[in-house]
């Protein structure tokens, strides 16, 4: 299905897991409790994609479109999402502990509750996006830019 036209499918509890989705279009498709574990969506545009509670383990989504996509409560462990957009994403409750987000777009994504342990945020923009109660332990955020985020403690970043 590489390259695949799947513009407002439902898919709503799908299994997927190592589908071979790169480069797919899959805007505005509703993809809740689908189970993508190990599934290639390089390059995939999932703009406006409700993926609640989906299974994102060990998935490939680097150079994906992920704008205004709803991850809440979503798994990403170990996920690959470098230089990824995900601009006004909704990843509350979201597990992306030990996800690869160096260089995304975080820009206004609501990550109110989400657990980013050990998460590789080098060089991300998370300009202006919320960021409250989540969990940062171990997190790199080296050359991250933070301008009007607010922080874990409801701090607003300057």
């Amino acid at each position: 299905m590489s390259g695949a036209n799947l513009n407002e499918a439902f898919l709503r509890g799908a299994d997927l897991r190592g589908a071979n989705l790169h480069g797919a279009i899959l805007k505005g498709a509703v993809l809740s409790d689908a189970n993508f574990a190990g599934a290639d969506l390089r390059l995939a545009n999932l703009t406006n994609v409700k993926l609640q509670r989906a299974i994102l383990t060990d998935v490939d989504l680097n150079y994906a479109v992920l704008e205004s996509a709803n991850l809440s409560d979503a798994k990403l462990t170990r996920a690959q999402l470098f230089q990824a957009n995900l601009h006004q994403a909704r990843l509350g409750r979201t597990d992306l502990s030990r996800v690869n987000l160096m260089e995304a777009n975080l820009m206004e994504a609501n990550l109110t509750d989400a657990y980013l342990a050990r998460a590789n945020l080098l060089g991300a923009n998370l300009t202006d996006a919320i960021l409250c109660r989540a969990e940062l332990s171990s997190a790199n955020l080296s050359s991250v830019e933070l301008r009007g985020a607010t922080m874990p403690d409801g701090a607003i970043h300057d």
